[in-house]
């Protein structure tokens, strides 16, 4: 490596030519960024005492290791975006200057010295070839053509940015020049045989500067490659896939793509954190074929595209299903529907049925949970490690047995409590999915779909806290309780054209009027039309009939009784069995002692689950909280928290960090009478409430 300062207009003259390699990333900078780097330009040159400035390093890889060409090649490595910015500012000063020959610097040597190599035809007339769509507009803007149809917005709006500001300028173009003339750099020039320009790569974006997980891992597969294989992969796989999906929305996506891809990759499921995609994706491919996870890789990113953009399936039922999905910003789910999608399409595992079969019970899984009010940041981990329970011999089956023994805070809540949340559920204010729940209601069984945007959310019993005395004589003497109950309850909703209109009125001049319930095309206010009063019973009565109407919608995975026996007479990975007999201390006074802690335990939460380990007793919601050892005059107790964290004013803990205890936490309390157990439960609970916590970030 030869690294030394230099003037960054010195080295734009040289004759050689800057190639942007395939891999790197399109043109990024932005209106603010130029700003900036026209703000310096000011600067310096207003101020005699500055003499020169510096904007970056640019590194590139030497002569001989693109292709053997008339005029020396350097691939840039870092720098394309400063390289850029100052030819497109280079070529408006140009542009700018016409013909005229007034200033000390003219139009024909600023091209001649820092755009073009006058000599050269073709594409090596440019001191700057950039990639794709970047490149063509460049050209086009300095041959003075029409832009090609799918130019660079970025190109063309940073172009009329410096042309507009150096015409508004109070500068003269030579002092522009100037002020450009005092821009430096780090030249940074490597040696491909004794360096490694991944390595360095990575060390000059190893603060993530302006770099995303995806251009990382691109530039990790293609720069190691020949010239011609590169342009293999990227023409072939790479540069379809940020067509696929689109250039605005590519870092993001595509991060979150590469996550949820690993996730499926991976044997257990396990989860890369978003800014660790990158290093997980280097450890994924070592001693694999690079070409056949580069095609697998744009094979699956089809998948979480049609996704991600549900109008891009041609099949209208799925569509409509992925939308519900997205409605209910499930994208958590992804690993599952993207190892389904490829066994649907790919695989041949799945039918149609099946495919869409298993969409339904996602979208039931999640609004289920939403109406009962479980947390939702446990649910990437419950989709991430489906695959380790799904038989793709018998693919759907296995599915919802998977789904319907799921436990606890990850449970799908059964039509017991469904219907029971449901109609109670403060529905009005779940934001946006009160609309797709509304809509789902009105368009069950409906083959030519009603759009509810066109409608607005009524209260059949006005939101208005002073209700009128025609209001409160017809909900009766407790009309202030039934409001405050009933009042966003999905009994109390329905959809309407007419909300303006309906106002506060009453029931009765509601129903009657005209564009009211009984002239509804709507089938949620069918009922309404034939009731001549509301009250609770009625508001009641309705979300019941709605309640039953949901259970048919979204729908609990039920399997027949032998399927579900032969999956339950199925033995358990790891599924050693134990019980409170194997321990021999469980006995006597201490029996009694952990049988009335244990029911307390249990009793602080219906998420709170008893595992019988084969050294220690275990109670969890999202992981253990609390684990016991019976011994022989005390019960041990291991506190999942870290001792700095106990609040413990009788100071009965002990910090046993790294000791090498059975059970989980650093934090040990025994007990050895039922006395002791109310302090007990009050340092319990601290650990409990942690771990719930955790679940309601």
């Amino acid at each position: 490596m030869e690294a030394k300062a230099a003037n960054l207009l010195k080295f734009l003259s040289s004759r050689h030519q800057l190639v942007i390699p395939i891999y790197q990333r399109t043109y990024s900078w932005t209106r603010s960024q130029c700003q900036q780097l026209w703000t310096d330009i000011v600067r310096v040159t207003s101020d005699e005492t500055v003499q020169a400035h510096f904007i970056g390093s640019v590194v590139y890889i030497q002569e001989g290791i693109y292709q053997i060409t008339t005029i020396p090649q350097m691939l840039v490595i870092d720098g394309q975006q400063r390289l850029t910015t100052v030819s497109i500012l280079l070529l408006a000063l140009a542009n700018t200057i016409g013909d005229e020959e007034k200033y000390s610097i003219d139009r024909a040597t600023l091209f001649a010295i820092y755009l073009l190599n006058n000599e050269m035809k073709g594409d090596q007339r440019y001191k700057i070839i950039l990639t794709q769509s970047d490149k063509e507009t460049l050209v086009s803007l300095l041959e003075k053509r029409d832009l090609p149809a799918s130019f660079s917005q970025r190109i063309k709006d940073n172009y009329d940015f410096f042309v507009d500001s150096i015409q508004k300028s109070n500068l003269s173009i030579d002092e522009i020049y100037q002020g450009i003339g005092k821009l430096l750099i780090v030249d940074v020039s490597l040696d491909r045989q004794n360096d490694n320009p991944q390595l360095i790569f990575e060390s000059l974006n190893s603060t993530g500067l302006d770099l995303t997980q995806a251009d990382l891992i691109r530039n990790y597969i293609l720069m190691g490659m020949p010239p011609s294989k590169q342009e293999e992969i990227y023409t072939r796989y790479w540069y379809p896939m940020e067509q696929r999906f689109g250039h605005a929305e590519y870092a993001k996506l595509f991060d979150r793509f590469m996550r949820d891809y690993l996730t499926i990759k991976s044997k257990a499921g396990t989860i890369p954190n978003i800014d660790a995609v990158y290093n997980e994706f280097k450890k994924y491919i070592q001693g694999k074929d690079i070409t056949e996870v580069v095609a697998d890789v744009a094979l699956f990113s089809r998948y979480f595209v049609r996704l991600a953009f549900p109008e891009r399936n041609e099949d209208p039922l799925i569509r409509a299903i992925m939308e519900n999905i997205n409605t209910l910003k499930v994208d958590v789910a992804y690993p599952l529907l993207l190892e389904a999608f490829d066994d649907f399409e790919r695989g041949g595992l799945l039918t149609r049925e099946e495919f869409i079969e298993i969409l339904d019970l996602v979208e039931s899984y999640v609004l289920r949970r939403a109406i009962v009010g479980i947390p939702t940041n446990s649910m990437n981990k419950t989709f991430a490690t489906f695959k380790r329970s799904i038989d793709k011999d018998d693919y759907l089956n296995s599915l919802k047995f998977a789904f319907m023994k799921l436990d606890s805070y990850r449970r799908f809540p059964r039509d017991e409590e469904f219907i029971s949340e449901f109609m109670l559920k403060d529905i009005y204010n779940l934001s946006q999915r009160r609309n797709y729940l509304l809509s789902k209601l009105e368009n069950k069984g409906r083959k030519e779909r009603v759009n509810i945007e066109e409608y607005t959310i009524e209260h059949v019993m006005p939101q208005n806290e002073n209700l009128s005395a025609q209001w409160q004589r017809e909900l009766g003497d407790d009309w202030k309780d039934i409001q405050i109950r009933y009042l966003h309850t999905i009994g109390n909703l329905t959809l309407t054209g007419y909300n303006s209109e309906m106002s506060d009125r009453s029931f009765l001049e509601k129903r009657d009027m005209t564009g009211g319930f009984a002239d509804s095309p709507l089938r949620l206010n069918r009922g309404l039309a034939k009731l001549d009063r509301w009250g609770r019973e009625q508001i009641e009565q309705r979300a019941t009939s709605l309640a039953h109407m949901a259970l048919d919608i979204w729908k609990f995975p039920n399997l027949a009784e032998e399927i579900v026996a032969r999956y339950e007479g199925m033995p358990e990975v790891n599924g050693d069995e134990y019980s409170l007999d194997q321990f021999e201390h469980l006995n006597g006074d201490i029996l009694e002692v952990f049988e009335t802690l244990r029911k307390r335990i249990l009793n602080l939460d219906s998420s709170v689950r008893e595992e019988i380990k084969k050294l220690y007793i275990a109670y969890k919601t999202t992981t253990n909280f609390v684990d016991i050892v019976p011994q022989k005059s005390r019960l041990r107790l291991s506190l999942n928290m870290r001792f700095d964290e106990i609040n413990d004013p009788e100071g009965k803990c002990s910090d046993v960090t790294d000791k090498g205890r059975w059970g989980n936490g650093d934090i040990e309390v025994g007990v050895s009478s039922i006395d002791e157990i109310e302090y007990t439960l009050f340092l319990i609970r601290q650990s409990f409430e942690k771990h719930t916590d955790e679940i309601a970030v």
